[in-house]
Protein backbone atom coordinates (compact mmCIF):
# COMPACT_ATOMS: atom_id res chain seq x y z
CA UNK A 1 0.00 0.00 0.00
CA UNK A 2 1.38 3.40 -0.60
CA UNK A 3 2.74 5.18 2.92
CA UNK A 4 0.85 7.72 4.12
CA UNK A 5 -1.45 8.05 1.18
CA UNK A 6 -3.61 10.61 3.39
CA UNK A 7 -1.90 13.29 4.65
CA UNK A 8 -4.04 16.05 6.61
CA UNK A 9 -0.90 16.81 8.90
CA UNK A 10 1.14 18.21 5.55
CA UNK A 11 -0.58 21.94 6.28
CA UNK A 12 -3.48 21.36 4.18
CA UNK A 13 -6.38 21.31 7.15
CA UNK A 14 -5.94 21.99 11.03
CA UNK A 15 -6.50 20.04 13.64
CA UNK A 16 -10.07 19.73 15.26
CA UNK A 17 -11.39 21.74 12.68
CA UNK A 18 -14.47 20.96 10.49
CA UNK A 19 -11.88 20.89 7.43
CA UNK A 20 -14.92 19.81 4.92
CA UNK A 21 -14.26 19.47 1.44
CA UNK A 22 -15.95 18.69 -1.90
CA UNK A 23 -15.76 14.51 -2.55
CA UNK A 24 -15.13 13.56 -6.26
CA UNK A 25 -17.97 10.84 -6.38
CA UNK A 26 -15.54 8.56 -8.40
CA UNK A 27 -13.33 8.54 -5.30
CA UNK A 28 -16.03 7.56 -2.79
CA UNK A 29 -14.26 4.51 -2.10
CA UNK A 30 -10.66 3.12 -2.37
CA UNK A 31 -10.09 -0.28 -2.26
CA UNK A 32 -6.57 -1.27 -2.77
CA UNK A 33 -3.58 -4.33 -1.99
CA UNK A 34 -5.42 -4.80 1.46
CA UNK A 35 -8.72 -5.01 0.73
CA UNK A 36 -9.24 -9.01 0.99
CA UNK A 37 -6.96 -8.51 4.64
CA UNK A 38 -9.37 -6.34 5.82
CA UNK A 39 -12.76 -7.29 4.97
CA UNK A 40 -11.57 -11.19 6.67
CA UNK A 41 -10.97 -9.05 9.72
CA UNK A 42 -14.59 -7.46 9.21
CA UNK A 43 -16.57 -10.56 8.66
CA UNK A 44 -14.38 -12.22 11.50
CA UNK A 45 -15.97 -9.06 13.42
CA UNK A 46 -19.50 -9.47 12.13
CA UNK A 47 -19.34 -13.16 13.33
CA UNK A 48 -17.64 -13.27 16.27
CA UNK A 49 -18.66 -10.04 18.50
CA UNK A 50 -21.89 -8.96 15.91
CA UNK A 51 -23.41 -6.44 19.01
CA UNK A 52 -20.41 -4.96 19.30
CA UNK A 53 -19.74 -3.68 15.74
CA UNK A 54 -22.99 -3.51 14.11
CA UNK A 55 -26.16 -1.81 15.86
CA UNK A 56 -29.77 0.07 14.29
CA UNK A 57 -32.24 1.76 15.55
CA UNK A 58 -36.04 1.50 14.58
CA UNK A 59 -37.06 3.62 12.03
CA UNK A 60 -33.36 3.22 10.58
CA UNK A 61 -34.48 0.45 8.18
CA UNK A 62 -35.28 2.56 5.12
CA UNK A 63 -32.06 4.54 5.01
CA UNK A 64 -30.49 1.34 5.28
CA UNK A 65 -31.54 0.10 2.44
CA UNK A 66 -30.88 3.06 0.64
CA UNK A 67 -27.53 2.65 1.44
CA UNK A 68 -27.65 -0.71 -0.16
CA UNK A 69 -28.82 0.22 -3.22
CA UNK A 70 -26.83 3.13 -3.19
CA UNK A 71 -23.86 0.79 -3.07
CA UNK A 72 -24.53 -2.27 -4.92
CA UNK A 73 -25.26 0.53 -7.82
CA UNK A 74 -22.16 2.20 -7.34
CA UNK A 75 -19.53 0.04 -6.59
CA UNK A 76 -19.85 -2.57 -10.20
CA UNK A 77 -20.28 0.59 -12.09
CA UNK A 78 -17.03 2.49 -10.11
CA UNK A 79 -14.56 -0.94 -10.01
CA UNK A 80 -15.61 -3.71 -12.22
CA UNK A 81 -12.65 -5.71 -11.24
CA UNK A 82 -14.08 -6.40 -7.85
CA UNK A 83 -17.95 -6.17 -7.91
CA UNK A 84 -20.03 -7.58 -9.90
CA UNK A 85 -24.05 -8.35 -9.76
CA UNK A 86 -25.50 -11.60 -9.60
CA UNK A 87 -29.46 -10.97 -9.15
CA UNK A 88 -30.12 -9.05 -5.90
CA UNK A 89 -26.64 -10.00 -4.82
CA UNK A 90 -23.21 -8.35 -5.09
CA UNK A 91 -20.25 -11.00 -5.95
CA UNK A 92 -16.58 -10.18 -5.01
CA UNK A 93 -14.06 -11.46 -7.34
CA UNK A 94 -11.17 -10.76 -4.89
CA UNK A 95 -12.82 -12.94 -2.06
CA UNK A 96 -15.14 -14.81 -3.47
CA UNK A 97 -18.01 -14.13 -1.39
CA UNK A 98 -21.29 -12.92 -2.58
CA UNK A 99 -23.37 -10.51 -0.21
CA UNK A 100 -27.06 -9.47 -0.09
CA UNK A 101 -29.04 -8.55 2.85
CA UNK A 102 -31.80 -10.84 4.13
CA UNK A 103 -33.56 -10.74 7.62
CA UNK A 104 -30.40 -12.10 8.87
CA UNK A 105 -28.85 -9.44 7.55
CA UNK A 106 -30.06 -5.90 7.54
CA UNK A 107 -29.02 -3.97 4.51
CA UNK A 108 -26.37 -1.64 6.31
CA UNK A 109 -24.64 -5.03 7.88
CA UNK A 110 -24.61 -5.83 3.94
CA UNK A 111 -23.24 -2.93 2.75
CA UNK A 112 -20.80 -2.71 5.54
CA UNK A 113 -19.12 -6.38 3.75
CA UNK A 114 -19.03 -4.36 0.22
CA UNK A 115 -16.08 -1.98 0.99
CA UNK A 116 -13.01 -1.66 4.12
CA UNK A 117 -14.89 1.55 5.06
CA UNK A 118 -16.90 1.57 8.29
CA UNK A 119 -20.64 2.97 7.43
CA UNK A 120 -22.88 4.97 9.88
CA UNK A 121 -26.15 6.03 9.55
CA UNK A 122 -27.47 9.74 10.72
CA UNK A 123 -30.80 10.82 10.96
CA UNK A 124 -32.17 14.34 12.27
CA UNK A 125 -35.02 14.32 14.36
CA UNK A 126 -36.84 17.37 16.08
CA UNK A 127 -34.14 19.32 17.00
CA UNK A 128 -30.54 17.25 16.41
CA UNK A 129 -28.95 14.48 14.29
CA UNK A 130 -28.65 11.47 15.74
CA UNK A 131 -26.62 8.13 15.28
CA UNK A 132 -29.51 5.60 14.02
CA UNK A 133 -27.17 2.70 12.94
CA UNK A 134 -24.11 2.00 11.82
CA UNK A 135 -21.47 -0.87 11.08
CA UNK A 136 -18.16 0.00 13.14
CA UNK A 137 -15.50 -2.39 12.93
CA UNK A 138 -12.16 0.02 13.18
CA UNK A 139 -13.45 2.82 15.76
CA UNK A 140 -10.38 4.96 16.66
CA UNK A 141 -10.78 4.68 20.59
CA UNK A 142 -14.60 4.99 21.04
CA UNK A 143 -17.37 2.04 21.08
CA UNK A 144 -20.71 1.50 19.44
CA UNK A 145 -22.84 0.83 22.76
CA UNK A 146 -21.73 4.54 23.93
CA UNK A 147 -22.70 6.02 20.85
CA UNK A 148 -25.86 4.58 18.65
CA UNK A 149 -28.93 6.33 19.31
CA UNK A 150 -27.37 9.43 20.73
CA UNK A 151 -27.35 12.86 19.21
CA UNK A 152 -23.95 14.70 17.89
CA UNK A 153 -24.07 16.64 21.18
CA UNK A 154 -23.76 13.71 23.33
CA UNK A 155 -21.48 11.65 20.55
CA UNK A 156 -19.02 14.52 20.80
CA UNK A 157 -19.28 15.41 24.13
CA UNK A 158 -15.58 16.07 25.37
CA UNK A 159 -14.28 17.09 21.92
CA UNK A 160 -12.08 20.31 22.56
CA UNK A 161 -14.05 23.30 21.26
CA UNK A 162 -16.97 21.51 19.94
CA UNK A 163 -19.51 22.33 21.71
CA UNK A 164 -21.01 26.09 21.08
CA UNK A 165 -20.02 27.63 17.15
CA UNK A 166 -18.52 24.57 16.17
CA UNK A 167 -21.70 21.95 16.82
CA UNK A 168 -24.21 25.06 14.80
CA UNK A 169 -21.75 25.16 12.15
CA UNK A 170 -21.89 21.09 11.86
CA UNK A 171 -25.84 21.24 12.06
CA UNK A 172 -25.80 23.56 9.23
CA UNK A 173 -23.50 21.77 7.10
CA UNK A 174 -25.80 18.64 7.70
CA UNK A 175 -28.81 20.33 7.20
CA UNK A 176 -27.79 21.89 3.99
CA UNK A 177 -25.61 18.76 2.54
CA UNK A 178 -27.06 18.22 -1.15
CA UNK A 179 -27.07 14.28 -2.04
CA UNK A 180 -25.06 15.42 -5.76
CA UNK A 181 -22.21 17.37 -3.42
CA UNK A 182 -20.81 14.91 -0.95
CA UNK A 183 -17.68 15.91 1.28
CA UNK A 184 -14.86 14.60 2.89
CA UNK A 185 -12.50 15.56 6.05
CA UNK A 186 -10.09 13.99 7.41
CA UNK A 187 -8.82 13.21 11.10
CA UNK A 188 -5.43 11.84 12.01
CA UNK A 189 -3.83 10.85 15.45
CA UNK A 190 -0.76 8.79 16.91
CA UNK A 191 -1.26 5.20 18.37
CA UNK A 192 0.98 2.42 19.54
CA UNK A 193 0.31 -0.40 17.21
CA UNK A 194 -1.14 -0.81 13.60
CA UNK A 195 -4.39 -2.65 14.79
CA UNK A 196 -7.49 -1.51 12.83
CA UNK A 197 -10.05 -2.38 15.77
CA UNK A 198 -9.41 0.53 18.86
CA UNK A 199 -12.91 0.06 20.34
CA UNK A 200 -11.73 1.23 23.84
CA UNK A 201 -12.79 4.10 25.81
CA UNK A 202 -10.32 7.35 25.47
CA UNK A 203 -9.92 7.51 29.35
CA UNK A 204 -6.40 5.23 28.80
CA UNK A 205 -3.71 7.55 26.97
CA UNK A 206 -1.33 6.42 24.72
CA UNK A 207 1.71 4.50 26.58
CA UNK A 208 4.93 5.46 24.34
CA UNK A 209 7.49 5.32 27.04
CA UNK A 210 10.59 3.39 26.63
CA UNK A 211 9.57 2.35 22.85
CA UNK A 212 11.44 3.00 19.28
CA UNK A 213 8.87 5.82 18.53
CA UNK A 214 10.50 5.75 14.83
CA UNK A 215 9.34 1.70 14.47
CA UNK A 216 6.40 1.29 17.47
CA UNK A 217 4.58 4.63 16.81
CA UNK A 218 2.00 4.54 14.18
CA UNK A 219 0.49 7.64 12.54
CA UNK A 220 -3.52 6.98 12.07
CA UNK A 221 -5.78 8.94 9.90
CA UNK A 222 -9.19 8.71 9.32
CA UNK A 223 -10.73 9.58 5.81
CA UNK A 224 -14.26 10.38 6.37
CA UNK A 225 -16.67 10.80 3.71
CA UNK A 226 -20.73 12.52 4.29
CA UNK A 227 -23.70 11.74 1.64
CA UNK A 228 -27.06 12.87 1.63
CA UNK A 229 -29.38 10.26 0.75
CA UNK A 230 -32.14 11.30 -1.48
CA UNK A 231 -35.21 9.88 -0.05
CA UNK A 232 -35.13 9.50 3.22
CA UNK A 233 -32.99 12.24 4.13
CA UNK A 234 -29.98 10.45 6.02
CA UNK A 235 -26.50 11.46 6.09
CA UNK A 236 -25.00 8.19 5.03
CA UNK A 237 -21.02 8.56 7.08
CA UNK A 238 -18.28 6.57 5.83
CA UNK A 239 -14.65 6.21 7.64
CA UNK A 240 -11.79 4.88 6.37
CA UNK A 241 -8.65 4.02 8.42
CA UNK A 242 -5.26 4.28 7.06
CA UNK A 243 -2.11 3.30 9.54
CA UNK A 244 1.94 3.98 8.75
CA UNK A 245 4.82 3.30 10.94
CA UNK A 246 6.50 7.02 11.74
CA UNK A 247 9.27 5.15 9.83
CA UNK A 248 7.73 5.76 6.52
CA UNK A 249 8.01 9.47 6.69
CA UNK A 250 11.38 8.11 5.19
CA UNK A 251 10.65 6.13 2.71
CA UNK A 252 9.36 9.66 0.58
CA UNK A 253 11.45 11.94 -1.21
CA UNK A 254 8.97 14.92 0.83
CA UNK A 255 8.72 12.44 3.91
CA UNK A 256 11.12 15.18 5.73
CA UNK A 257 8.70 18.14 5.31
CA UNK A 258 5.60 15.36 6.29
CA UNK A 259 6.82 14.49 9.54
CA UNK A 260 8.22 18.53 10.23
CA UNK A 261 4.08 19.34 9.55
CA UNK A 262 3.00 17.08 11.77
CA UNK A 263 5.58 17.59 14.63
CA UNK A 264 4.45 21.05 13.79
CA UNK A 265 0.59 20.28 14.43
CA UNK A 266 1.59 18.07 17.44
CA UNK A 267 3.37 20.68 19.12
CA UNK A 268 0.87 23.25 18.58
CA UNK A 269 -2.32 21.43 19.83
CA UNK A 270 -3.69 22.78 23.37
CA UNK A 271 -3.35 20.68 26.52
CA UNK A 272 -6.99 19.72 26.17
CA UNK A 273 -6.80 18.80 22.49
CA UNK A 274 -3.51 16.63 23.14
CA UNK A 275 -5.39 14.69 26.31
CA UNK A 276 -8.28 14.13 23.65
CA UNK A 277 -5.91 12.17 22.04
CA UNK A 278 -4.38 10.32 24.19
CA UNK A 279 -0.73 12.20 23.33
CA UNK A 280 -0.41 14.47 26.19
CA UNK A 281 2.13 12.58 28.32
CA UNK A 282 3.99 11.60 24.82
CA UNK A 283 4.05 14.47 23.29
CA UNK A 284 7.35 15.89 24.06
CA UNK A 285 9.04 12.80 22.91
CA UNK A 286 6.87 12.00 19.90
CA UNK A 287 7.96 15.72 18.65
CA UNK A 288 11.34 15.10 18.85
CA UNK A 289 11.31 11.57 17.03
CA UNK A 290 9.43 13.78 14.41
CA UNK A 291 11.92 16.16 13.92
CA UNK A 292 14.50 13.71 14.17
CA UNK A 293 12.88 11.95 11.04
CA UNK A 294 12.44 15.68 9.12
CA UNK A 295 16.29 16.38 9.87
CA UNK A 296 16.26 18.82 12.68
CA UNK A 297 17.49 18.46 16.37
CA UNK A 298 15.55 17.58 18.69
CA UNK A 299 14.15 19.57 21.81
Amino acid sequence: MTPLRHRPYGGATRPFTIGMRPLDPGRWFEPDERFATEMAEKQALFGSNREMVFRYCAGSEAAQQEVWALLSNHLPAQFPNLYSKVGQSIALSETGQTISPSQECPPLLAAAQLVQDDLCILQRDRDEWQLTAAALCFPSTWSLAEKIGRPMSAIHQGVPDFAGQMQTRVARIFDNLRPETPVKRFNWSIYTDNRLHHPETRSNPARFAGRDLENEAFIRVERQTLHRLPMSGAILFTIRVYVDPLSAFRTLPEGGHLAASLAGQLAALTPEQAAYKGLAQSRADLVTALRALAGADGE
